[in-house]
């Protein structure tokens, strides 16, 4: 059965998410789209941004015919997806920060959220909160600066380690004598940095990275056989500027077997 996935996002950091639908299903038809010419989301005002994305991603649909939609963006995600699954038939998987597990999990009950500022101030993030945390002290902290630090750091670009450490350190909290255990990674670019975030963690903690839970959930909702052993099948990848791919980013999407568009 060939399945046909558009996977969207803001930027390059939503190949996090594909990296893990490839593993489990590396025979799907994939188009990933970066909507490079509205990045980043983060700074956007909410109505604006939803009018933008909806429209792109019907657009999208319209011409390339998938079978789902994986909006591989916490901060679009949070706002758009009631809006996509009133308007089109298929299915609409989203990514949503994993406040759930980390609380499930967290041993001193002191969590922390990365997140763009768009996601930090989001209803449905607090309402992840208040349902699935109520017990835990919860630090939301809202970078503007992390998402487009983790696209130059993928493009080959230097990056400071004081400036990686300046946006996570207030993550990073005391309560009580008890300290933050769990950080959810409520960006899909934040886990392009996940080893210099835990070379600069001012201590160890369980960094959450909903990408897997993602894939499974695309596997289970169309019905699709793991299959992680089966050939790579070549999938593309467009910029919504229209503007040729960064030199920088080829082979970044060749690992991830994705031809430019």
């Amino acid at each position: 059965m060939s399945i046909r996935l558009l996977v969207f996002d803001s930027g390059v950091g939503g190949l996090s998410v594909l990296k893990e639908i490839r593993r489990r299903v590396p025979t799907a038809d994939i188009l990933y789209v970066a909507d490079d010419a509205a990045f980043p989301y983060g700074d956007w005002e909410d109505e604006p941004l939803k009018a933008h994305v909806v429209a792109t991603i019907g657009r999208l649909i319209a011409r390339e015919a998938p079978d789902a939609v994986v909006i591989a963006c916490n901060t679009a995600s949070t706002l758009v997806l009631p809006a996509l699954r009133a308007l089109h038939a298929i299915p609409f998987v989203g990514t949503v920060p994993a406040i759930k597990p980390a609380a499930e999990t967290t041993r001193s009950g002191v969590v922390g959220v990365l997140s763009t500022p768009g996601t930090m101030r989001r209803d449905y993030t607090r309402a992840l909160i208040r349902d699935f945390a109520a017990s835990c002290h919860v630090r939301l902290v809202g970078s503007s600066e992390l998402a487009p630090l983790a696209e130059a750091a993928m493009r080959g670009e230097p990056i400071e380690d004081a400036a990686i450490r300046f946006e996570i350190e207030p993550a990073f909290i005391e309560v009580e004598g008890r300290r933050t255990d769990k950080i959810v990674l409520a960006c899909t670019h934040y886990p392009f940095l996940l080893d210099r975030l835990a070379a600069l963690a001012p201590w160890p903690v369980d960094w959450i990275d909903p990408a897997d839970a993602i894939a499974r959930r695309v596997v289970s909702l169309l019905g699709l056989t793991a299959a992680p052993d089966a050939p790579l099948a070549p999938g593309t990848a467009q910029l919504t500027s229209g503007k040729p791919w960064p030199s920088a980013l080829l082979p970044v999407l060749a690992r991830f077997g994705l031809e430019p568009r």
